[in-house]
């Protein structure tokens, strides 16, 4: 079966579908489970409002995974919230959504993109270090968070047809 990646709304059905199945999933692997307001999205220090993208990858016409890019200037993203069903799992899904979630920040002019885990989500860390990722110092005060981790964004080459 062919994945389709979709930038969605991040308020919609198929976005709040995953969300909260990813909850779940978090609550159940988290020592002391999850609260998700804890860990909420808010506007910068600056009182200006995020931005947010959100791709939602679907697998035989049913949302298979998401992930989240949000940011309040032209300089750095955050991802955020990227889960990938576990029937769907293996099939190189999370590497895709993290693709689609870099175009969209360049696309938006962001320079470095960075993100927050914890530390249960090894399969994660992986993804992260095989796609670029470096650690960094904490950013966050995110309570679930053990790891932080960023990448420099650069440019994609454009590709002439020939």
């Amino acid at each position: 079966m062919n994945v389709e990646y979709r930038l969605e709304d991040p308020g919609g059905s198929a976005a709040r579908g995953c969300l909260d199945a990813y909850y779940r999933e978090l609550d159940q692997r988290f020592d002391g489970g999850f609260d998700p307001h804890a860990a909420a999205y808010s506007g910068s220090a600056e009182g200006v409002p995020l931005q947010v993208k959100c791709v939602v990858a679907w697998l035989g016409g049913v949302p298979a995974g998401c992930g989240f890019l949000q940011w309040a200037d032209q300089s750095v993203g955050e991802l955020k919230r990227m889960w990938v069903a576990p029937h769907a799992r293996g099939r190189g899904i999370a590497r895709g959504i993290l693709q689609v979630l870099e175009q969209a920040a360049r696309d938006a002019g962001l320079t470095a993109v960075r993100l927050d885990t914890n530390r249960v989500l090894t399969e994660a860390h992986a993804l992260y270090r095989s796609a670029g990722y470096a650690e960094i110092a904490r950013y966050s005060d995110n309570p679930y968070a053990h790891h932080w981790f960023g990448k420099q964004l650069q440019e994609t080459p454009d590709v002439e047809a020939g």
